[in-house]
């Protein structure tokens, strides 16, 4: 097994404060989407700290969080309290959710997840994300890092927009595509709005 498939690997980024992803606070992006999307079950996988997690609840959605860190999960439950929000929080691998989660979410949301994966197990990613979405949900993504190579290493592991629409095609339709006005600055330029529908 890849160091990064494992729990500890990402625990122990988080007990040294080295999560570099982490934004201390909701994605806006996704804020921004929150308002517009009509409400549903949704699954955010990998979702660190939960804070996105957090802010879907607070608009009405169905929430399952799912991050196999401790200390991530810890921290989302915390917030979970202070906030006064009900979330279905697994401390787990992704990609041991199925069968149990098939055919479950109206909506993924995808953030520095895909790019934490090893590359070689970027199809697996698909077909679970496929697996757990309802016929017609979608998967809303921020693919980041774009000015990255994947034979750079990682994590983070580089990601294409070619080979992300190579990845979800067929039985995958985009709904959107941008670059968003609300990334963050440090992130302008280098994450993709993609959101697909399964088809």
């Amino acid at each position: 097994m890849n160091e990064v498939e494992q729990f500890q690997f990402w625990e122990d980024i988080y007990l040294s404060n080295d999560a570099g992803w982490d934004l201390k606070g909701p994605t806006p992006v996704f804020t921004k989407l929150a308002d517009s999307l009509i409400q549903g079950s949704l699954c955010i996988i990998g979702c660190g700290k939960g804070y996105d997690a957090i802010t879907f609840a607070k608009k009405g959605f169905d929430v399952t969080a799912i991050d196999f860190a401790p200390s991530a999960i810890k921290s989302l439950k915390k917030m979970e309290r202070i906030e006064k929000v009900n979330i279905n929080i697994l401390q787990k691998d992704i990609f041991e959710i199925m069968p149990k989660f098939i055919d479950t979410f109206d909506y993924v949301i995808e953030q520095t997840c895909f790019c934490a994966i090893h590359p070689n197990r970027r199809k697996d990613y698909r077909d679970l994300v496929q697996g757990i979405l309802k016929q017609n949900g979608q998967l809303i993504g921020l693919w980041f890092p774009l000015d990255k190579k994947i034979s750079e290493g990682g994590p983070p592991y580089g990601v294409s927009i070619n080979e992300i629409k190579n990845l979800f095609n067929p039985n995958w339709e985009i709904m959107k595509e941008e670059f968003s006005n609300d990334s963050v600055s440090s992130r302008v330029g280098r994450e993709k709005l993609i959101i697909f529908k399964k088809c």
